[in-house]
């Protein structure tokens, strides 16, 4: 079994989704609820769970607030799975920290999805760094995220965003190519991380590449069209992308 706390400050949603998880996912034992940050904290260090669902608007403050002040007092090596309405900024800071999250209300299928890469994530014992990362964005209030968790089969990495040099497609994993490492295959789709990375300086050149402009050291129009990276690699253009493209060379 595997033991949780349920934080919410809505004791619906808490009678919902235990519901949810006994027919869904009956090995999830809930060990304990709480419905503020004032009650969730001691409740957590006092019983910590191998995995806590976190609601972010709790009464008397938010679940990052919650997580600071565990922080403060001990360290949290529960994995965290958010429950969370559409909130762009949040869910980007999620995204970025590697954490899975649950929109409201709770999709019986995405929770499903969750528990089985949660499974994968405690079977491996990861360490709970991209929590730090996470608090780390929220903390700063800024959109444009410096750090990127990154976990596979190994465990979860923290890089800098300005060191990714390209990432690559490979079906329905995405290859990144970072300075001074060495390649690293992630379970995610190449069109997740161009979300992601767009608004960073990274374009997508084709329907298997996302380069980071910043290591761009040539456009060759011959052959089609391709480009050379600082890694010396040479990728494709698309038909389509060669005027964007051009036009972003210009305005550089």
């Amino acid at each position: 079994m595997i033991t949780a706390l349920l934080i919410d400050d809505d004791s619906n949603l808490r009678n919902g989704m235990k519901s949810l998880l006994t027919r869904y996912a009956p090995e999830i034992r809930i060990i304990g609820e709480a419905d503020s940050v004032e009650t969730g904290v001691p409740l957590l260090l006092q019983n910590p769970p191998q995995v806590l669902f976190l609601d972010i608007h709790l009464g008397d403050g938010s679940g990052f607030d919650l997580l600071e002040e565990v922080n403060k007092k001990g360290k949290l090596n529960s994995q965290i799975i958010f429950i969370t309405a559409h909130e762009q900024y949040a869910i980007k800071a999620f995204r970025f920290s590697a954490l899975d999250f649950l929109l409201k209300p709770v999709d019986p299928e995405e929770l499903e999805k969750v528990i089985g890469k949660l499974k994968e994530v405690i079977d491996k014992n990861d360490n709970v760094a991209h929590i730090d990362l996470l608090l780390e964005n929220i903390r700063k209030k800024v959109d444009n995220f410096k750090r990127i968790a990154l976990s596979n089969s190994d465990g979860i990495h923290l890089f800098e965003v300005s060191d990714i040099i390209r990432c690559e497609s490979e079906d329905n994993y995405t290859k990144f190519y970072i300075k001074n490492n060495k390649p690293i295959l992630i379970s995610k789709t190449l069109k997740e991380y161009e979300e992601l990375l767009t608004e960073h300086g990274f374009e997508r050149i084709h329907q298997s590449h996302l380069i980071n402009l910043a290591y761009l050291k040539s456009y060759i129009k011959k052959d089609g069209g391709y480009v050379v990276m600082a890694d010396n690699s040479n990728l494709p253009i698309s038909q389509r992308k060669k005027d964007r493209l051009q036009e972003l060379l210009k305005m550089m």
